[in-house]
Formats: structure tokens, C-alpha cells, sequence
């Protein structure tokens, strides 16, 4: 963790800080290796204090390299009456986190402080060898139950009833759990790229479209697929068919360097030049948490970096008739990619 924590005081020059406070709390386990509902971090140039409450700190008195403070539970009075005497200022805090009551909390103990956004996000961006080889694991996971589900008959079960199953057959391949809940969209609620999971019966001329992902270590896995039942009509085959081509055109494209916003555009200007819309990005980053940096999108602004794992996820919706998704976890190396969902994207049609 030493190493992580270094690259966050590297940043504190150009961040106009002495000391930096970490509320996040996916943010605190990155840095520290502590979990906990209720923790925060302050990281400055000579040591890491770790502030908890009296439910966590013997497991904070644990982690090595750092100083556990036992503060009271409550934000007020708890760290807020601690920070003034431990922090070292100006101390940069991430505002993308901390709520605006627990700001002026802060504020009113005069202690003089540097908003911030996005740091740390921007280290777990590029993962560590470590940090990769549990993204593989979790995505070996779910490979094998897309695997399992093909010999599935899905046909007059609910989309709640296939996504239990799916989420079920992830815990028995070794999952500690999902990296998000299952989504099973079918027929007009392929549609939609937010389904929420519902009671509706799945039924032939149905695109159903599976989205999940694993989490092992604490790290997450994400792919979709689009399966047909029964027959589908000629448009939902040439939304596949679009689906896919631009998918396969944009994935072919990321690599080292590879311009984050022009990523989208490949992609995006194929499904429009088929007369499709063009409903969300192309992808994100994946690792502690489901959606991380670097985002594909068009307001993106940046290049990719070797240990980036990022989704290519490209969608074409056909309102009130169905939908298609197709999406690959990769990881950019050196020399290119590693593809870490290999289940086929050859249209499987299932019973």
C-alpha cells in the first residue's frame, strides 16, 4: 500500500496542500487496505493517521504503517473535533465526496481548507499487477456462467427468475458476490439501457440482454451479452448486426494512448450512419467499483494508460420492439489488450 500512498503525496505540490483528506470510504481501503463504513484518512508528507470509531479501530490498530485514532462515531463531534489538531494545513479534501453539511462542519473549526476532485479516482485508474490479476479472476468467473447459461431454456421464465439464477451460479463458480446487481432486460425492456429487472416473462421473438459481473477481492468484473429466443424480426437482427460491428471497430482501436473521446466516436458514428440513436457512452473504467475511471464517452478528455481496464459497450435500442448490448472488459497493456470476456458474441439463440 506504501506505494500508493506515495503517489498521493506526490500530488500534494500541485494540489497547493499539506495534508490530504481522504473520506471516500473505497478511497480509505485503496490507500490503507481498510474497510469500514466509517473511516477517514489524513495523508501528509511523514505519516497516515487512520480515524475510526470505537467499532473498527482494533481492526485499524492492525494495518500496519499507519496510526489508528479513535474518534467518536458521529462526523461532529467525532473527526471534525480530531482534524484541527492532527492535520497539517491547507488540507485538500475531496469535494466530489464530502457532503456540503460536513463541509461546514469543517469550515467552522477555521481549519483552512483546499478542495479537490477526482485524485485519487485518478490513481486507481492504472492498476497494479495485483489489482489485475483479481479483475481476471472475477472475470474468469462470470465467463464460465455465460458459459452455463447458453444450455439454459429461458423461455416463459421471468427476467427476476433468470438473473437469480444467473447471480446464484456466479457465487457457486467462487465469487465473493456481484460486482452489481444481474440485469436481465427482454423484449421491449431491452429497450431501455437502465432496465431495472422485473417480473416480465421472457418469450420468443425476445432479445434478452444479460449484464453482470463478478467480485472477487473486492474487485469487479462486467460484460454483457445479448442472446435471441425464438426468432427474431429482420430489424432486431440489423441492430445486432450494427451492435456488434461497432463494438468489434471500436475495441480493435483501444490501446496505449488511444484518445478516450474519439473511442466513443468510432462507435457512435457507426450506429448513427444505420439510422440507430445513440443512447449512453462507449464505456468506463472497472475496478474496486463497477464504474471508475477512465471514462469513453464524448464530453471524455484524456488518453489511455497502460493497467487501464476499461469496458467497450455500445448499445442500439429499438423502442417498444427490443435492444442489443454488447459489451468486453479489457485490460491496455504496453502492447495492446488483454480480452478478459471471451464468451462469444456470434448472436446464440436460446430456448
Amino acid at each position: 500500500m506504501n506505494g500508493r500512498i506515495e503517489r498521493l503525496r506526490e500530488k500534494l505540490e500541485q494540489l497547493e496542500a499539506v495534508s490530504f483528506l481522504v473520506s471516500n470510504p473505497v478511497n480509505v481501503r485503496y490507500l490503507t487496505g481498510f474497510e469500514s463504513s466509517n473511516a477517514f484518512a489524513l495523508v501528509d508528507r511523514q505519516q497516515v493517521r487512520l480515524f475510526t470509531d470505537g467499532r473498527y479501530i482494533e481492526a485499524a490498530r492492525a494495518v500496519d504503517g499507519l496510526e489508528a485514532v479513535l474518534v467518536e462515531r458521529d462526523f461532529a463531534p467525532g473527526l471534525a473535533a480530531a482534524l484541527p489538531a492532527a492535520a497539517k494545513p491547507p488540507v485538500a479534501f475531496e469535494s466530489d465526496h464530502l457532503t456540503v453539511a460536513r463541509y461546514s462542519t469543517l469550515a467552522e473549526t477555521a481549519l483552512e481548507l483546499q478542495p479537490t476532485a477526482g485524485t485519487v479516482l485518478e490513481l486507481r485508474a492504472v492498476k497494479e499487477s495485483e489489482e489485475l490479476d483479481e479483475i481476471r479472476r472475477a472475470a474468469r468467473i462470470a465467463d464460465k456462467v455465460y458459459e452455463k447459461l447458453r444450455g439454459q431454456r429461458i423461455s416463459g421464465r421471468t427476467e427476476q427468475d433468470v438473473a437469480w439464477w444467473f447471480e446464484r451460479a456466479l457465487h457457486q463458480e467462487g465469487a465473493d458476490g456481484v460486482a452489481f446487481d444481474v440485469t436481465v432486460a427482454s423484449g421491449p425492456n431491452a429497450a431501455e439501457p437502465h432496465h431495472h429487472t422485473g417480473d416480465r416473462r421472457i418469450q420468443a421473438g425476445d432479445t434478452v440482454v444479460v449484464d453482470a459481473g463478478a467480485r472477487v477481492g473486492g474487485y469487479c468484473s462486467d460484460c454483457t451479452r445479448t442472446f435471441a429466443v425464438g426468432s427474431l424480426t429482420d430489424e432486431l437482427h440489423r441492430a445486432y448486426a450494427t451492435c456488434r460491428s461497432a463494438q468489434e471497430a471500436a475495441l480493435a482501436e483501444v490501446k496505449l494512448g488511444a484518445d478516450t473521446r474519439a473511442l466513443d466516436t468510432i462507435a457512435r458514428r457507426e450506429i448513427e450512419q444505420q439510422g440507430f440513436d445513440v443512447l449512453h457512452g462507449l464505456g468506463h473504467g472497472v475496478g474496486l467499483e463497477v464504474h471508475e475511471l477512465p471514462v469513453l464517452r464524448p464530453t471524455a478528455d484524456g488518453s489511455l494508460q497502460a493497467g487501464n481496464v476499461v469496458t467497450v459497450e455500445p448499445g442500439v435500442y429499438l423502442p417498444g420492439a427490443g435492444g442489443v448490448r454488447i459489451e468486453d472488459l479489457v485490460i491496455v497493456t504496453e502492447r495492446g489488450t488483454e480480452l478478459l470476456t471471451p464468451f462469444t458474441k456470434e448472436l446464440l439463440t436460446l430456448d
